[in-house]
């Protein structure tokens, strides 16, 4: 049974602290769809009786679109307000579920003063798999094919290719590689900011070009660690009519499914 979630308020309060901050994110929060994702990530932290908590209203975007966009003033005042939070409430530890967030808080706030060991959850939930804290049972995902898109601020920008498919052969589904991948990745299209404008005129949209290099598998399900990546690749898969027997999903949501 899911018990409700506590924010870092509710743990200074009791004079205690939690094993790790779960930084949600702006989709995490405010995106319907990504909502479903910040919803099976902390129903696998409780499953494995990870103590976490959530700084709920006292978070701010980590200004992240704001630096990729250019404004680099208004990033720093987002930034050096998150890093006065973060800093009263001594955080150590921090993980989420956007890479974007995840680059930010990882290597551009220590400059600014803010230094703390940071996650992206598909790591965490590698090493929670490992030490036998999440379990997989059930097989349901056995003999579906999964094709893995990856982030560019989780794969180029961070060197991580490793923990989401080691998470998804967890899974015994077959583990599908599109032609561009790891260091050779093709953005979804959202970076850079680019997630809040209209794209300009060209040939083909980048999620549409990536979502067919991914359909060129005939997978059961694209799976991505990234919520925009997320919106940007069901987009595409809706634009090929295929978004009801073709699944875009996070590694969260498959994980979490496998386990229930």
């Amino acid at each position: 049974m899911e018990q409700p979630i506590k924010t870092m308020a509710d743990f200074k309060a009791e004079g205690k602290s939690p094993e790790i901050l779960f930084w949600v994110g702006c989709a995490g929060s405010f995106d319907d769809r990504a909502k479903k994702i910040t919803r099976a990530f902390a129903s696998l932290l409780q499953k494995a009786h990870v103590e976490f908590a959530i700084l709920g209203k006292e978070e701010g975007c980590t200004g992240d679109p704001a630096k990729r966009a250019g404004n680099e003033f208004l990033f720093q005042m987002q930034a050096i307000m998150n890093i006065e939070v973060l800093n009263t409430y001594e955080i150590k530890k921090i993980v989420t579920t956007c890479p974007h967030c995840f680059n930010t808080l990882k290597n551009e706030y220590p400059q600014l003063g803010g230094n703390y060991k940071v996650l992206h959850h598909t790591q965490l939930l590698q090493s929670l798999l490992n030490e036998g804290r999440l379990k997989v049972e059930g097989g349901i995902f056995k003999g579906k094919k999964i094709v893995f898109h990856d982030p560019c601020y989780l794969g180029r920008a961070n060197d991580e290719y490793e923990a989401p498919r080691k998470v998804l052969l967890q899974l015994e589904a077959d583990l599908l590689e599109m032609k561009r991948c790891r260091q050779n990745g093709l953005c979804c299209g959202a970076g850079g900011a680019q997630m809040f404008k209209e794209p300009e005129k060209g040939n083909k949209d980048i999620n549409i070009e990536r979502t067919e290099e991914a359909l060129e598998l005939n997978p059961n399900i694209i799976a991505t660690g990234c919520p925009f990546c997320n919106t940007m690749l069901t987009d595409g898969v809706k634009g090929h009519n295929k978004e009801n027997i073709i699944f875009v999903k996070d590694l969260a949501e498959l994980l979490n499914e496998s386990l229930t």
